[in-house]
């Protein structure tokens, strides 16, 4: 599927309605659902290398604590079984295993990582489970041929590390290039969409390539010879307690490439403060979202909102990206849920979610909107480029 970056922003309010149920006639529920509940599952590294990223699931079943104090979705309360699986695609098997035989959840929501939710895609396509808003950004989360029931949420890696490749090519022309990834599913799919990107000059331009493995107790050794290959550039795909470290270890080193970073690495307070935030000046991410810490939306509507909801409902910290992005993907599960009226079968929740237009929520960045059919499993498809300034994300100028 071809898709086209947008760069520029645009400066459109973004709102969001409150969507009313579908008429419907007979009731018809899919397991995990009742007249009075809705259950739900998913899991998480509540543990491990990645915890920070377990944000996203304290978030959303916070979230739904908040509709369930509202009342619920057309009457029914929400119930979220958010298990730990420590990043560890064998727990991850064992969980959703579970989840889906034992305590019969409707879906499987936003469940973290590449490796481990590739553990349990085959699994629940074959039993008809909805597969929904895969917190990750593999370019597999939007093969609808194969897998119906499957359905990332974020632009593919493929398609951010595409802008960072492009943002080069015009603006560091002459650029000696290192990468530098996780050797699994998430790090291969940025480098294959960077290389692709790059196209014929990728040879050139492309100097050294290092991995590491979630289990590494370091990746000082990589960043080393990174440096030493004479790069002045540097594609990272990186997550948790590493890019951390990564960060930290070029800051001693002295080592200061221009630095482009995947959407994971970019958390100003789960990656960036423990690595330092001055080692983290000038580095370039891109998003689609509103993030809590940035100044351009200290004042915005839906961020006062979200905030306000945290004081009373999340037990961390609100300005903390990932529970951000945790909240902003809950905000989607719900208009699904409401959009399902009485039919909450497991086919209507992937016809609906399948058939999303031009829908607007709150925390997304102003005119990025949610479009799906059956033949896009990609609900967003717009990034901007940020730039961090030592404190916060800040805009960065788009190339045109």
């Amino acid at each position: 599927m071809m898709m086209v970056h947008r760069l520029k922003v645009l400066l459109v309010a973004a709102s969001f309605t409150a969507v009313a149920p579908q008429a419907s006639g007979e009731k018809r529920y899919g397991p995990g659902v009742t007249d009075t509940e809705i259950l739900i599952g998913q899991t998480m590294p509540y543990s491990g290398s990645v915890s920070a990223y377990g944000a996203i699931g304290k978030a959303q079943v916070a979230y739904f604590d908040a509709v369930n104090a509202a009342g619920g979705i057309n009457g029914r309360k929400v119930k979220l079984l958010s298990l730990d699986d420590g990043y560890m695609p064998p727990k991850t098997v064992e969980h959703v295993r579970r989840l889906v035989e034992q305590d019969q959840v409707l879906l499987i929501f936003s469940s973290v990582g590449t490796s481990t939710n590739m553990a349990v895609r085959k699994y629940l396509n074959a039993k008809g489970v909805p597969h929904l808003f895969v917190a990750g950004g593999d370019s597999a989360w939007g093969d609808h041929e194969h897998y119906p029931w499957t359905m990332g949420w974020m632009p593919s890696f493929r398609h951010e590390a595409s802008l960072y490749a492009q943002h080069i090519l015009k603006t560091r022309p002459n650029a000696k290039i290192a990468l530098f990834s996780l050797n699994d599913e998430y790090g291969r799919d940025y480098v294959a969409g960077f290389k692709a990107a790059l196209g014929e000059k990728a040879k050139a331009m492309i100097v050294n390539e290092q991995t590491y493995e979630v289990t590494d107790p370091t990746v000082d050794t990589q960043i080393v010879s990174l440096k030493a290959s004479g790069a002045d550039t540097l594609m990272s795909a990186m997550a948790g307690k590493h890019a951390s470290q990564a960060l930290r270890k070029m800051g001693e080193i002295g080592w200061k490439p221009a630095h482009y970073t995947g959407i994971a690495s970019a958390s100003v307070r789960g990656v960036l403060e423990p690595a330092g935030l001055d080692n983290a000046v000038g580095l370039i991410s891109a998003y689609y979202a509103k993030l809590p810490d940035t100044i351009a939306f200290s004042q915005d509507v839906a961020i006062r909102a979200y905030l306000e909801w945290a004081k009373k409902y999340y037990d961390g910290n609100a300005y903390e990206g990932i529970a951000a992005h945790g909240y902003q993907v809950a905000q989607a599960l719900e208009y699904v849920l409401r959009k399902c009226g009485d039919d909450l079968s497991r086919e209507n929740v992937m016809r609906v979610a399948t058939s999303m237009t031009n829908v607007e929520f709150p925390m997304l960045y102003p005119g990025v909107r949610v479009t799906t059919s059956k033949t896009d499993y990609y609900p967003i498809e717009d990034l901007v480029l940020l730039r961090f300034d030592g404190r916060n994300w800040q805009l960065a100028p788009q190339p045109k």
